[in-house]
């Protein structure tokens, strides 16, 4: 097997601050699809795009990989939770709730999964990682004690909805980690993506018209970043870093996204982002890095 060329200092930290602008500017991209298209099928457009590219580079990067393929049901499960259902939740909660509020609930993610972890995979927590699950709690309790973003009353459920989709990410990334933690992560991104692509287009034709979806320059514009900049690149970025880089920098990027999502939400004017909005996710950044943090 051919060893993979580490990069520099430099190169490393250039790449993951790109994955933390990319990734974090997904988030308002989103609500610019969903100014003028259903979520459902939004969403569909997007995996289908991205799964597409995705298998349009998989022999070049499956090359370099010389994993074993996933088992069928494990790709099908990671398609159906983490990018089908999932994102379609997402898609669904963002249509309320504001870009920036919308990153810092789905921060738990990381704290989802270490406890997932601790119940099913035999790791153990330490002490600080106990104290940042409390500090992040009380980061989402007072996130809801505000205006979440400028939320109406009646559509805080919204907020509560979007809790589900980092939970079904974390069930499916839990499943990957005890039963396809050898096989190939290539094969299994690109699958799922279509699998979820699948899943999501049979949701839109169900309860949408997803064929006469408007498709505006902007709506145009932020899909095509969505699907090849926000998933595809960041995922062949991600996945060549996760076998050369640091697992200390890498860690950056659980609590560096939602910081930047809400600044760049503050800066577009996407919600109302008052104290206890920036109280809490700074509450939620910080557990989130006691958590990952080693």
């Amino acid at each position: 097997m051919s060893k993979l060329a580490t990069p520099s200092n430099y190169a490393t930290t250039a790449l993951v601050a790109a994955l933390c602008v990319v990734w974090s500017s997904t988030w308002w991209a989103i609500r610019v699809c969903l100014e003028h298209q259903p979520p459902i099928s939004s969403c569909a457009v997007r995996f289908a795009i991205a799964g597409l590219a995705m298998a349009a580079i998989t022999p070049w990067m499956s090359a370099r990989e010389r994993a074993p393929a996933p088992k069928k049901w494990l790709w099908i499960t990671c398609g159906l939770t983490n990018f089908g259902a999932g994102y379609g939740v997402l898609y669904i909660a963002e249509t309320v709730v504001p870009s920036g509020i919308a990153a810092v609930l789905w921060a738990i993610f990381p704290l989802l999964m270490a406890a997932s972890a601790t119940c099913f995979l035999g790791e153990r927590l330490r002490r600080q990682q106990w104290l940042g699950f409390a500090v992040s709690f009380a980061g989402i309790v007072v996130v809801f004690s505000g205006d979440l973003g400028g939320i109406e009353g009646q559509n805080v459920g919204y907020a509560w909805l979007l809790l589900l989709s980092p939970l079904l990410a974390a069930l499916g990334t839990t499943l990957v980690k005890k039963y396809g933690s050898d096989d190939s992560s290539v094969l299994l991104n690109r699958n799922g993506m279509l699998i979820g692509a699948a899943l999501l287009a049979a949701w839109a034709f169900a309860t949408e018209d997803p064929l006469s979806m408007a498709w505006p320059l902007e709506a145009i514009i932020a899909t095509t970043y969505l699907a090849l900049m926000g998933t595809t690149m960041t995922f062949g970025i991600y996945f060549w870093l996760l076998r050369t880089a640091p697992a200390s920098m890498l860690a950056l990027i659980n609590y560096v996204i939602p910081v930047l999502a809400m600044l760049f939400a503050a800066l577009v004017g996407d919600g109302e982002h008052g104290a206890l909005a920036w109280a809490g996710a700074s509450l939620v950044v910080c557990g989130v890095a006691m958590v990952v943090r080693r």
